[in-house]
């Protein structure tokens, strides 16, 4: 009856349905030809355009996947390539579970009621058994109307001879084909399974009983057709290796369950055991290998344009039937995989559908986005380890330049204490000097004062090993830095920094005050460098105070929570801008009018080489103070 067409493009259903179909009686074809011969005589029909209107009679179901490929493709086609709009009226008769004499007269009524105010141009029928059904109807309804056939299995146009006013396309739907098909793929082939509608109710091929008997002279049939789904499905899930299943079309089991064809061969494949062929393109994804499949889209496409050619006034009787143009191998690539079937023994010219695409198909933006990546950061890798080294190679130079400028500063550092150097030094001679001409006077006497002469020379001895310290802490500002790291007691570095600048202190009247924790935990460091940071600090607040009254060195020692020693010298000089506080560390950063800028910067390289820490901040009374601090010796790296 008539329906509205639902398009499912993810599906398909074969070109056929399983079902009975009536050979073309005489007096069937006597009536068609009849018929079209009173089509053929009416001359005042010819000459006024046709109606624009398409009937279009579907022996399928309405959930046919492959009918409705068939009417989605003429549809369209249809109304795209037409200058005017053209009616179309569609009615799926379902001819595969209903026919017979009073199934055609009740549709004769129905079909004449239904249109008898809706002139149709052109009768399209679908399937062999819609186009019987046509031929039996035509006379009493459409008389005048032009037939338009699709879908037809080839074989039937040798059972009539077609009158002027019809035509169409045919489709060969051959059991022979099918097999020819299976013969390369199925090795050492020697069982056909048959499956399907029995040969009686196949109401799309024609000969079917024919067609099977000639193959059973070169196979053993397995006859698989009249049984319940039940039994259908046990019995395809254990089939011999040699064999193949053809599946011809079912639409009713023997319990008399209805079943599309697309379903049916979708439960049968479920739980097949060897390959299946199809002629139905709508079949494949349900399971089945493939085949010589006839092509829905196709035969649509080309019924759509027999059917223009006709609305535009060509006769129908200048239009040949179209054959055996809709037929192609086509098969699926999982199911290949699955039977281990290689594309070398596929016939030329088949089509591969479900092929897995290839990782380079798949994802090849992706793969040229990750090569481009790659060699992106390849590049980025190579430029960074090139950075790196010669970063490296710099930071060797810098180090080497520092160390140059750190010896070159403790050298001007000693030259400008020269004087008091010179003092300290002096100061411990000149006492064992005197104390040694007092012993000499002491043992002079015939009784020699001993006690005082011992005393002399105990002081003599102390005054010496003064000189010697002082001697040893000097040459230390003439060496050039090591790079060994020993145990360092601060406060003994801190005390003979200010031995060394006592005379300055006393030559600009700066009073010292020193606050040094006894307590303190050695550090491991340089002497040499450590000493020079504390040299540096000192001189340069002894410089500060020059131009100030009030003049307090102040010397601090102390522990700087349980891990880092910390060492503060503050002074009451000038002070230091607040705006430069973050730039005095920095090299070539001066405010002096004498100076290079590279005191402090040389302070802040050795204390941070020493994984510590500088800084500067304004002092409690005018001035500044400089603090350092220096991890203690067992939280060094």
């Amino acid at each position: 009856m008539a329906a509205m067409l639902h398009l499912r493009p993810d599906h398909h259903e074969p070109p056929f349905a399983a079902g009975p179909i009536r050979r073309w009686s005489t007096r069937s074809g006597v009536a068609i030809i009849c018929f079209l011969a009173l089509l053929a005589g009416s001359s005042a029909s010819a000459v006024q355009p046709l109606p624009r209107a398409v009937l279009i009679l579907d022996q399928f179901e309405v959930a046919s996947p492959f009918s409705a490929a068939i009417l989605s493709k003429f549809r369209s086609t249809l109304q795209s390539n037409s200058v005017r709009p053209v009616s179309i009226y569609i009615e799926n008769l379902d001819l595969g579970r209903f026919r017979g004499a009073e199934f055609e007269r009740v549709l004769q009524g129905y079909f004449r009621e239904k249109y008898r105010d809706k002139p149709i141009g052109i009768v399209v029928t679908i399937g062999s058994a819609s186009l019987e059904l046509a031929s039996h109807l035509h006379a009493q309804l459409w008389s005048d109307v032009p037939v338009i056939f699709a879908s037809v299995d080839e074989s039937m146009l040798d059972e009539l001879e077609l009158p002027a006013n019809v035509t169409g396309t045919t489709v060969r739907l051959s059991l022979h084909d099918a097999v020819s098909m299976a013969r390369p793929l199925v090795p050492n082939l020697k069982r056909i399974a048959i499956v399907g509608d029995p040969p009686e109710r196949q109401f799309i091929r024609r000969r079917v009983e024919a067609q099977v008997k000639s193959l059973a002279n070169e196979f053993e049939l397995i006859n698989l057709t009249g049984l319940t789904m039940r039994d259908l499905r046990q019995r395809v899930s254990s089939l011999p290796d040699d064999s193949a299943i053809i599946y011809i079309g079912l639409t009713k089991d023997a319990d008399q369950v209805a079943y599309t064809s697309h379903d049916a061969v979708a439960a049968v494949a479920a739980v097949a055991n060897r390959p299946i062929i199809v002629q139905a393109g709508t079949h494949l994804g349900t399971g089945v290998l493939g085949g010589i499949v006839a092509n829905p889209d196709s035969i649509g496409y080309e019924t759509a344009k027999l059917a223009l050619r006709v609305l535009a006034g060509e006769s129908v009787s200048d239009i040949p039937v179209m054959t055996g143009s809709f037929m192609r191998p086509v098969f699926d690539w999982r199911e290949l995989q699955r039977w281990n079937i290689g594309e070398a023994k596929l016939p030329p010219g088949s089509e591969i559908w479900f092929r897995r695409p290839a990782m380079w198909d798949q994802y090849r933006a992706q793969i040229l986005a990750a090569c481009t990546m790659f060699l992106f950061q390849a590049a980025l890798i190579g430029w960074l380890l090139f950075e790196h080294r010669r970063r490296h190679s710099a930071e060797i130079a810098v180090r080497h330049s520092m160390s140059e400028l750190s010896h070159m500063n403790r050298l001007a550092t000693a030259g400008e204490l020269s004087a008091s150097i010179a003092h300290e030094v002096n100061q411990p001679l000149t006492g064992i000097v005197t104390r040694a001409n007092a012993a000499l006077r002491w043992l002079g006497p015939e009784v020699p004062d001993l006690d005082r002469a011992r005393a002399a020379l105990r002081q003599i001895v102390s005054a010496g090993h003064r000189a010697s310290e002082i001697v040893a802490g000097v040459r230390s500002l003439f060496r050039r830095d090591a790079n060994e790291k020993v145990p360092v007691d601060i406060n003994k570095l801190i005390l003979t920094v200010l031995r060394i600048a006592r005379i300055d202190l006393r030559k600009h009247a700066i009073e010292l005050q020193t606050q040094l924790d006894e307590h303190l935990p050695a550090v491991s460091g340089n002497p040499v460098q450590l000493q020079q940071v504390i040299l540096n600090l000192v001189v340069n607040a002894i410089e500060s105070m020059h131009a100030t009254r009030t003049r307090v060195l102040r010397v601090k020692s102390e522990l700087a929570g349980p891990d880092a020693v910390r060492v503060s010298i503050e002074d009451t000089g000038t002070g230091v801008d607040p705006s430069n506080l973050r730039s005095i560390f920095k090299p070539m950063f001066t405010t002096k009018t004498r100076g290079m800028g590279m005191g402090l910067a040389i302070c802040c390289s050795i204390i941070e080489g020493h994984n510590g820490q500088i800084w500067a901040s304004p002092g409690s009374k005018g001035g500044s103070i400089f603090q350092f601090e220096l991890p203690t010796l067992g939280e060094q790296d």
